[in-house]
């Protein structure tokens, strides 16, 4: 019987058919691809068997050169479904152990791990390539390459670390030792791409994150913490003051009341109160707009009581121009001042004062 009209033809033709088919699923039904690659795999596994052809020993020296490339499309043609039907495995229990960045990484070296040993059995068991020897041969260049790509394969095992220990993910606002910060918009095997305050993309090496203090601000959750310092002068007793800014951080809309806001007094002496406010927004990108408005209502609120900010010293003040109770009153502002100098309200005084002169109660009018 002719090497043509042997059942091995049949084998060959269903490979390829496997392979045509599975090219046209589209990537996003990996289940029917998984299905697709085993019922190819075992229908082509059965045949082998029955026909006796071991894919995993080294083609003999007895066969014709049409018998020796039939049996050796069988062979190679079963090892590439074998290596396709483990990856598909792989991918399926990645999805279902929804861990998609490990899932990505491991998905990564699994096939290829896959994909060199298929190249290498195609190699010894169709071929009949010496592979210990080549494996020798080739560790020497693998050793060449190494120190040539250094700081590549430091940045890809870097990366597979961070991967792996997932100190941030996606979306998360992170802040380097050295200041750097922004928002992970990108990471890879070699760097992690940053989205800076600026709308700037830093891609930063994955070698540099390992070594380089990381803090995650989006961890555990999107909430982050402030604190703000002012120094007031020592007109009033450190109650009132603590209880003026406690005021102050109830009245401000732009940061969270749980957990409640906090004031600390830090220090004292005959110069100043120094204060410390605590509190938190609900995410890093309100953090300006709350230092604004807490800023803000501080000088308003002391304008109202009279505080006065603390001056800054040097050593030519003396002692004698420390601001007493009466300076304080005779700076603070009155209610309607501090009314008028709101936007919402400023627009209204000029109404209000053209309705006064038209009816005749300018007079009245404070």
């Amino acid at each position: 019987m002719n090497w043509w009209n042997s059942p091995l033809v049949y084998i060959v033709l269903l490979g390829f058919a496997g392979i045509v088919v599975w090219s046209l699923i589209p990537r996003r039904f990996a289940n029917a691809k998984l299905v697709v690659q085993l019922a190819f795999f075992v229908a082509m596994s059965a045949m082998v068997l029955h026909l006796r052809v071991v894919p995993y020993e080294a083609a003999g020296n007895n066969e014709t050169t049409g018998g020796a490339i039939l049996i050796g499309s069988v062979k190679l043609l079963w090892w590439v479904h074998l290596a396709w039907a483990l990856i598909g495995f792989v991918r399926i229990y990645l999805v279902f152990e929804r861990k998609p960045r490990e899932a990505r990484l491991l998905q990564d070296v699994v096939v290829g791990i896959v994909y060199a040993g298929m190249f290498l059995s195609i190699l010894a068991f169709v071929f009949a390539v010496p592979v210990g020897t080549l494996i020798a041969t080739s560790g020497v260049f693998a050793v060449i390459l190494g120190l040539a790509l250094q700081n590549t394969l430091g940045d890809v095992f870097s990366g597979i670390a961070l991967n792996l220990g997932r100190p941030y993910v996606l979306g998360n606002w992170i802040i380097l030792g050295d200041g750097t910060e922004g928002r992970v918009v990108e990471t890879n095997w070699r760097s992690t791409q940053l989205l800076t305050p600026t709308h700037n993309v830093v891609a930063l090496p994955n070698s540099l994150l390992a070594k380089i203090g990381v803090t995650n601000l989006s961890g555990p959750d999107e909430s982050h913490g402030l604190a703000v310092t002012v120094k007031v002068a020592p007109t009033k007793t450190p109650a009132i003051i603590v209880d003026l800014m406690r005021t102050v951080l109830l009245s401000c809309n732009s940061i969270l009341q749980d957990p409640s806001p906090s004031v600390t007094i830090r220090s004292l002496d005959a110069a100043a109160i120094e204060i410390e406010l605590s509190f938190r927004v609900a995410s890093i990108d309100q953090r300006n707009a709350a230092r604004n408005d807490i800023f803000d209502l501080i000088y308003r609120h002391s304008k109202s009581t009279g505080m006065l900010l603390a001056q800054p010293l040097s050593g030519s003040i003396a002692m004698t121009n420390r601001p007493s109770d009466e300076t304080a009153a005779s700076q603070g502002f009155t209610p309607i001042e501090l009314i008028n100098s709101i936007p919402v309200f400023s627009a209204l005084t000029g109404y209000r004062a053209g309705v006064a002169r038209q009816s005749g109660l300018g007079s009245h009018l404070p």
